[in-house]
């Protein structure tokens, strides 16, 4: 389904072996600290490398993490994982997704961005779940429902960040404090876009008495300037395998 060549041998995956590397790693010539938002230069950064948003307590969540940008061979894994119903995909981005933690991140639980039942039972599956077992496993603590979608919402992708803030406004609720109160979380989601998604549910997990909130995406989109950008040939934005 990537190269197009045709698979020699039986399968799961309706991938070759090579193609299934052919996702890499973010990388770019500054990173915030916290967020990991990339950047051309360090001038939105402090001194402790940290950029303006994060530092306003815009994002509600305490660092963030990624583990390629939303282009390439990467975006159309995951366009076949979401949409074209390559379930088994789960596995494999999943273990991308474990590459991209630090490797000495302490965490309770982790939570998945849920999907509202409707395009859950439309898709057949939560891919935000099922990128999270591979988490669980390797970081070993459980997978938790503490958030609930309860308000269907339109797909983003073409909305500005104003209209996803507003169509987030009330779409999900805590399933309980009891699953977050004390516990440093970590909040899976697929892609990091604007942030909307992430930044609303990190408020509520710490409203609901979390101690800290990190955030895992298999990808998030690169805003940076397409014609600024030069040879990524700095450090990677992942914490190390683990």
């Amino acid at each position: 389904m990537l190269c197009g060549e045709i698979l020699r041998h039986a399968r799961r995956l309706p991938y070759c072996e090579p193609c299934l590397h052919k996702a890499e790693a973010m990388s770019a010539e500054h990173f915030c600290l916290r967020c990991r938002t990339p950047f051309l230069s360090d001038a939105p950064l402090d001194h402790q490398g940290v950029c303006r948003r994060c530092r306003s307590g815009l994002t509600g969540y305490d660092y963030a993490y990624s583990y390629g940008y939303y282009e390439g061979p990467l975006r159309k894994m995951i366009h076949h994982f979401k949409y074209a119903g390559v379930e088994v995909l789960a596995g494999p981005l999943g273990a991308l997704m474990v590459q991209a933690l630090p490797l000495d991140l302490q965490v309770d639980i982790i939570v998945p961005v849920p999907l509202h039942w409707r395009r859950r039972l439309w898709r057949g599956f939560d891919q935000c779940e099922l990128l999270a077992r591979p988490l669980e496993s390797r970081l070993r603590v459980p997978v938790v429902r503490a958030i609930r979608k309860s308000r269907h919402t339109e797909t983003q992708a073409s909305s500005t960040p104003a209209q996803r803030r507003s169509n987030l406004t009330g779409a999900f609720v805590l399933a309980g404090k009891e699953f977050v109160e004390g516990k440093r979380v970590l909040l899976v989601d697929d892609v990091l876009t604007t942030g909307a998604t992430v930044t609303t549910c990190s408020a509520l997990l710490r409203r609901g008495g979390a101690k800290s909130v990190t955030v895992l995406t298999l990808a998030r989109v690169d805003r940076r300037p397409a014609e600024g950008r030069v040879a990524l040939t700095a450090l990677p934005a992942t914490g190390g395998a683990r």
